[in-house]
């Protein structure tokens, strides 16, 4: 076969990197209107260089476009360092390991996991943010260090990795797994790492997160990270969400979160 210039043996074997759903719709339409057949189409063709150079592709691609689900663009994503690090933490770090979602950025009702890929990148991006660190490696002792700590401090992640719990029973209970509450530990814990990076000094601050009621059930949720029932993440609700437990770890709020704090006292939400 010729395309332009360009040889291409029969035998050579194609892989759709991306645009498989509109692959579909014209096999589709060729069938309900073979006359369609001598119409033309632009294509750009790869060499292949590999599987990890195909998902860098694919995040490229998507990247400035329609979005696939975010955890798939961090797991495809080979040149973000947070992405590498993230993808260390699900596969490698006990917290983590095998209770990852790495593909949707939403957990079905009756999923194995506790927690998304797309979560867990966010967690980690507000824990680090603005830290100065020496080194990637720094990066990852530090945030595996921090997840082992809060692991410590909600028993419950422990209890679903002995599978004396189901992930999907404490997904429908509680809090402390959905993306809100690990965004909310991340940005607590940020606060921390800028006082001091030695864990001699932020773990036993950490010590609050025992008692926090991580229950959908208590009302001190409602308004913060809980809208009418449903679990809500946009910018006020991480803010609220992350103002509780600055209080309970007996942390100054900063103005914007006094100024949110105010304004939920007052019903303003």
């Amino acid at each position: 076969m010729r395309v332009g210039q360009l040889h291409i043996p029969m035998a050579s074997q194609f892989l759709i990197n991306d645009g498989q759903h509109r692959r579909a719709a014209i096999e589709t339409a060729l069938k309900e209107n073979p006359a369609l057949g001598d119409e033309t189409i632009a294509v750009v063709f790869f060499h292949d260089a590999g599987l990890e150079r195909s998902q860098q592709m694919f995040a490229d691609l998507n990247r400035h476009a329609v979005r696939p689900a975010r955890s798939i663009g961090v797991l495809y994503d080979h040149r973000d360092e947070l992405s590498q690090l993230t993808r260390l933490l699900a596969l490698k770090c006990p917290v983590f390991r095998n209770f990852v979602e790495m593909e949707s950025s939403n957990l079905s009702a009756r999923s194995r996991k506790l927690f998304t890929l797309s979560a867990l990148y966010s967690a980690t991006s507000a824990l680090l943010q603005g830290l100065e660190l020496k080194s990637s490696k720094e990066a990852e002792q530090l945030s595996w260090g921090f997840w082992e700590a809060v692991d410590d401090l909600i028993p419950d992640w422990g209890e679903v990795r002995r599978k004396a719990l189901s992930a999907a029973e404490v997904r429908k209970q509680d809090l402390h797994t959905h993306g809100i509450a690990l965004h909310a530990i991340g940005l607590l814990g940020n606060t921390l790492l800028h006082e001091s990076l030695d864990p001699e000094e932020w773990k036993p601050r950490l010590t609050p997160l025992r008692d926090v009621d991580w229950s959908r059930t208590n009302p001190e949720w409602e308004g913060r990270a809980i809208i009418g029932g449903r679990v809500s993440k946009n910018h006020q609700n991480v803010v609220l969400t992350v103002n509780h437990l600055r209080l309970q770890l007996g942390l100054e709020l900063s103005t914007e979160e006094k100024q949110a704090e105010d304004a939920y006292q007052r019903g303003e939400r």
